[in-house]
């Protein structure tokens, strides 16, 4: 199981616990939605920090890779031209 399943699965169980006591506590039901909403507010806002921290790192990880494969395309490029100027000379010499 990888552990970003694992991550969503603690993180819903933490908001239906949460629900749950708060629908079950003594508080008017104005109160109530009032802190149902809050809290779904706060897990939003740790769950976007979570996800902002997993593409950071994504980019970070790739942003090498892009380089590395800029680099071997121009160095492709260049081999590609040496040959065909090659062929060009050796065409005319001939």
């Amino acid at each position: 199981m990888s552990s970003g399943k694992i991550l969503l699965g603690v993180l819903a169980g933490v908001a239906v616990g949460a629900l749950v006591g708060t629908l079950l506590a003594p508080d008017k039901g104005s109160e109530t939605r009032r802190k149902i909403v809050d809290k779904g507010e706060d897990y939003l806002e740790d769950l976007k920090c979570q996800l902002d921290d997993f593409l950071g790192a994504l980019k970070d990880k790739y942003a090498g890779k892009v380089g590395e494969a800029e680099e071997l395309l121009n160095k492709g490029k260049s081999k590609f031209n040496e040959a065909k100027n090659e062929f060009k000379n050796s065409v005319s010499e001939a």
